[in-house]
This record gives C-alpha cells, structure tokens and sequence, in this order.
C-alpha cells in the first residue's frame, strides 16, 4: 500500500495490469492482502483447497474511471468480487455498487459475470478456462460428470483430451454472448 502511497495505482484498477500482480493475478493477489490483513489482526487463516481458477476469455471486464473515478474505491471494489465464495455474495456486492454508483457499464456486469464463472467451475473441479478464437478451453482437476450427456448436447461441438490434466475444448458460437455459453456449458457438466 506504501508502494500504491508513493507512485500511484497506475494501471492498477484499469485493464491492463504490472507488476507482482500481473505475476500472480489480480484474484491471487487479493486473497494474499486479505490473507495478510487478517493474520495481522491475529485471526486465523485457513487455507482453501482449489485455491485459483484462472478464466482468460475475450470480454472486457474491469470497472471505467468514468464509473467510479477514485483508486482507492475500486480497489475495495474489486477486492470484494476478488473474495465472493457463493451467489449471495455476488448479488450482495452487486446491490452494493448499484445503490452506490447506479446503473453498471457492461465491463463492470462481465466483471460480476467471471466471478460467477469461478464460483461455478470451483464447484465442477474446473481449475482453468481459457479462450483461444472460436475455442474456450476447460481444465479440470478430475472428471465426474456425465461424458455422454455433454456429447448429446453439443455434438461436434466439444472434443475431449483424457491426459493427466483433461481438458474440453468447446467451439463457441462469436455471434453470441461468450459468457453465457460458459455458464451454460458449465451448468451442464
């Protein structure tokens, strides 16, 4: 913070990110200065399982300077959707910036939309999704779904790789939301 203090957030808040936490990413990042604040306050921190879920895909999701204008607010801000575990806590920081700064711009409702991808593919043991043109990758940990379910849904669609980290590879439709063909293929695993 002392650093931040001295030369200025920077490109911390904006799209493109340096640094330690261009290195670890800006999820990572939080939870260390959460971890870190909370140890100093002399409570105990318990370290989670599945700790990062890396998502890469093509859409802009960061919050404007013309939305909220100070540094240090969207740090708070996103910090807060950094450290959402569940649904409830998405619409409660989704509420939050609302009554505080009203109508969202889309990169701030993508923003929200990711955190609810992390949450989803926590809970399918999918620890990276990754956008490459008209392919979004899926990594999993392990496999425990339904292989022919997803066959019938999408056919050609999807193409399955068993190595010892397996993956998915889904060809996406451009024409439509990338986000919601995410969530939708991940409520289906």
């Amino acid at each position: 913070m002392r650093d931040l203090e001295i030369r200025g957030a920077g490109s911390l808040v904006g799209e493109i990110q340096h640094g330690h936490m261009e290195q670890v990413g800006y999820d990572m990042y939080c939870k260390l200065l959460d971890e870190v604040m909370r140890e100093m306050q002399g409570k105990k921190v318990e370290e989670e399982k599945d700790d990062d879920i890396q998502i890469d895909l093509n859409v802009s999701s960061y919050i404007p300077d013309e939305f909220i204008e100070s540094s240090d607010m969207k740090i708070n801000i996103y910090q807060d959707i950094a450290l959402c575990r569940n649904e409830e806590e998405i619409v409660d920081i989704t509420d939050e910036i609302i009554d505080r700064f009203g109508t969202m711009p889309k990169e701030v409702e993508n923003l929200l939309e990711i955190a609810r991808i992390k949450n989803m593919a926590k809970r399918k043991k999918v620890n990276k999704i990754s956008q490459k043109g008209q392919n979004v990758v899926f990594y999993f940990t392990t496999i425990d779904f339904d292989v022919t379910n997803l066959i019938n849904i999408y056919k050609n669609s999807i193409k399955f790789s068993p190595s010892a980290l397996p993956y998915i590879t889904y060809k996406i439709d451009l024409e439509k939301s990338v986000i919601k063909q995410v969530k939708d293929f991940l409520k289906n695993l």
